[in-house]
């Protein structure tokens, strides 16, 4: 990137930071006009009451048992605050106007999961980035190189097969002209990218979403301690505030926790659960009590809790083929997607845990968790070349609002932002 690119990028974030500021000004204005005319309103409600009381004091019909107004408020997820305008702030906004943003376009949320994200991958990047572009600087790149490349690339955990593709199409690419430093990052950029695109593309569907007018089914899938029931009760969220009518089968009835923990993120997002309180419950007999539920209510969307370990291998797969039995004799028509739950700081041994599920579990997706404070984030390019699993969605917080789907060029860009 030319200095006067880098200048306008900067000039083009300030005008998208200013029209944020003074957009969050406005509501700020709106909130504090909204809560002022609601005070006025409660003050002439209770001076109205207050008339009455005198008055039916006077005819001895006072009622002390005669409750108050009380005005409610909904329980609301904290939203995020525009920080500074600073490095974080430019570089999100330059991510998403690449994209084909508009400045009046860019919203607060957005900026603030691209900055979780560039800080989610910053241990990886710190043990693989920041090295590599100080090893290639502005020189061409060489042979020996390409041959750190491909250490850092494998000690990111990007797995074998991915980083001799990536090493093969940059040597391929050496032989044919003189790659400079910033050409070769910027190449690196799109290899990665079609890595990660090509299960994606193949699976005909950009972005997972519920489809209106059917029962989506989504089971998740995983061992324990990847955090499958914490991402469950995230998607709820995510499925609820946009819109569609969600419930949640609470089918890991192998760990108690689990039911109590779902309960909790259902309360925080709006959304049912179903359960059963027995002691090591039938799971397939409480999706069968969550399908009649969804059928009743017209859900769009059955989030579905799995347990992740039995005494067996066999005994869990089994378990989920009797699941999606359940499924396919209630609801022949429902759309069924099985998403694997992997925890990115697991690095080769989540790799190890989708090749098993793989061949098993007929998985549809994965949904990479924990990005944050791992330097392990480059197995979601493994997982997606040695698996051919597309990426749903990614995790990088703890907070309800930190997964989100899964956007090919956000990651890749975030994965080899500058230090």
């Amino acid at each position: 990137m030319t200095n006067n690119d880098l200048d306008n990028s900067r000039e083009w974030a300030e005008q998208a930071y200013a029209l944020l500021k003074k957009r969050q000004e406005e509501k700020k204005q709106e909130l504090q006009d909204k809560e002022e005319k609601k005070q006025e309103l409660q003050d002439k409600e209770e001076k109205k009451q207050e008339l009455q009381d005198k008055e039916e004091k006077k005819q001895g019909l006072v009622d002390s048992t005669r409750t108050e107004n009380l005005l409610s408020s909904n329980k609301t997820v904290e939203e995020p605050e525009l920080g500074e305008f600073d490095d974080n702030f430019t570089w999100s906004a330059m991510v998403l106007a690449a994209q084909g943003k508009k400045i009046n376009q860019i919203s607060v949320d957005e900026i603030d999961w691209l900055t979780k994200l560039r800080r989610g991958l910053e241990e990886t990047r710190k043990g693989f980035v920041t090295e590599l572009l100080d090893k290639l600087g502005d020189d061409p790149l060489t042979p020996e190189s390409l041959d750190d490349l491909e250490t850092l690339l494998i000690r990111a955990d990007v797995g074998i097969d991915s980083t001799d593709k990536v090493i093969s199409s940059l040597r391929k690419k050496l032989n044919e002209e003189v790659v400079g430093g910033e050409a070769g990052i910027k190449f690196l950029k799109k290899e990665l990218k079609l890595i990660i695109d090509k299960p994606i593309k193949n699976s005909g569907t950009d972005i997972l979403v519920p489809q209106k007018g059917k029962l989506n089914v989504w089971l998740l899938v995983g061992v324990n301690g990847v955090g499958k029931t914490t991402t469950l009760g995230k998607l709820a969220y995510l499925s609820s505030r946009s819109n569609y009518k969600t419930l949640i089968a609470a089918a890991d009835t192998f760990r108690a926790a689990a039911v109590e923990q779902l309960k909790v993120w259902g309360e925080r997002s709006n959304v049912d659960v179903i359960s059963n309180q027995s002691k090591n419950a039938d799971p397939a007999a409480v999706v069968f009590d969550a399908i009649n539920s969804a059928k009743k209510r017209n859900v769009d969307l059955l989030l579905v809790d799995t347990a992740g370990r039995l005494q067996t291998k066999n005994n869990l797969m089994d378990e989920l083929a009797k699941i999606k039995k359940i499924i396919d004799k209630k609801v022949p028509d429902a759309i069924i997607e099985s998403l694997l739950v992997l925890d990115a700081s697991q690095g080769q041994n989540g790799l190890k845990q989708a090749k098993s599920f793989a061949k098993s579990a007929n998985l549809s997706g994965a949904i990479i968790t924990k990005l944050d404070g791992t330097s392990r984030g480059g197995v979601s390019l493994a997982v997606s070349e040695e698996v051919n699993l597309p990426i749903r969605f990614i995790g990088a917080g703890e907070g309800i609002k930190d997964l989100r789907p899964f956007n090919s060029y956000e990651f890749v860009e975030a994965l080899l932002a500058d230090k």
